[in-house]
């Protein structure tokens, strides 16, 4: 390769090191560079996946382009969620907050990151979702025999191919999510016939998910990808509220919290829920800011008591202001 690019490695979806998605930004332009040497160097530096991130400060634009070890994709939800943060530490590492417009294979996605005491938070929006109708029943039952998964395993909801630029097969279950693998060679193949790249087998009720390359020999950790279409999966199915954010901390499989916000009349107001093993109930929170207020994260002690995490701002205030909460189930 004969372009010389600094490049920064990021844990993403974390906040403790060598921990999370593993990720390589490299920064500059690689109009010059080819696909394959640039899918060769992601294998050669043993990550999930690999970003080149072009900043145009002229046009206010990041032009990027994502490689997994075997091919260059179209979107992905953690190269670029770590790539904001990369360039905010690069670029703009006296801005509290910034703002970035991505391009990636003709398409623009606004992404916004935050400077905090020890690390960088990023999140983006990934544009209208696609649904497409839920598969046959011929279909399910070959995915479902693929999964290791038994039709009690299956939940109520069909499975649905979504994207919000990466195409993934939800496949709702409601038991079999821990122990189920892909276990058929044919298996990409039989994705690509439903319009689907990936799967993503995912719990509904309890808002987890898991998601495997297409031989079943690597897992990821976590997938931006796969979080867009399965929040629009849930909302298409009156699971999930318009403009809900849901963080989840859990217990046991009887006692979970969510934690998020949603666009209230007037202002973005806190949200959360408790799980106690069959349904959700939304729980009383304060609303302290007068333009917004968020919930970010919640750490689960125990089925009565939970801490929580969030931010607001006023109406008169440019800054937001640190929320901490502790919540008892009712």
């Amino acid at each position: 390769m004969a372009a010389e690019l600094e490049f920064r490695q990021v844990d993403v979806f974390t906040d403790v090191p060598f921990t999370g998605n593993g990720l390589i930004v490299l920064f500059g332009s690689t109009a010059e560079v080819g696909a394959r040497a640039l899918i060769s160097l992601t294998a050669e530096m043993r990550q999930f996946e690999l970003i080149v991130a072009d900043f145009q400060p002229e046009v206010g634009r990041v032009s990027a382009r994502i490689f997994t070890a075997e091919e260059e994709l179209p979107f992905a939800g953690h190269p670029v969620i770590g790539a904001a943060a990369a360039l905010h530490e690069r670029f703009t590492a006296g801005e509290p907050a910034r703002s970035w417009v991505f391009v990636i294979a003709g398409r623009e996605i606004t992404v916004r990151s935050r400077r905090t005491a020890v690390y960088y938070e990023a999140e983006m929006d990934q544009g209208s979702p696609t649904l497409d109708p839920p598969l046959g029943q011929q279909d399910a039952a070959w995915f479902a025999r693929a999964l290791g998964l038994s039709e009690g395993d299956l939940h109520r909801l069909p499975m649905q191919v979504a994207s919000t630029g990466l195409p993934y097969l939800i496949v709702p279950v409601t038991h079999g999510l821990d122990r189920a693998q892909i276990a058929v060679r044919d298996f990409e193949e039989r994705l690509a016939s439903v319009g689907a790249k990936f799967v993503y087998l995912f719990e509904p009720d309890k808002r987890e998910g898991r998601s495997w390359d297409n031989t079943g020999a690597v897992e990821d950790v976590a997938t931006g990808s796969a979080a867009g279409p399965a929040a629009a999966f849930l909302a298409a199915h009156g699971l999930a509220a318009q403009d809900e954010t849901i963080g989840v901390g859990a217990t046991s499989s009887a006692s979970a919290w969510a934690v998020g916000f949603s666009a209230g009349a007037t202002r973005g107001e806190t949200l959360i829920l408790h799980w106690n093993g069959r349904t959700w109930t939304r729980v009383a929170s304060p609303n302290p800011g007068g333009a917004s207020n968020k919930l970010w994260a919640v750490a689960a002690a125990s089925a009565s008591n939970a801490w929580v995490v969030g931010s607001f701002s006023d109406n008169t205030q440019a800054l937001a202001f640190p929320l901490l909460l502790t919540e008892h189930a009712i």
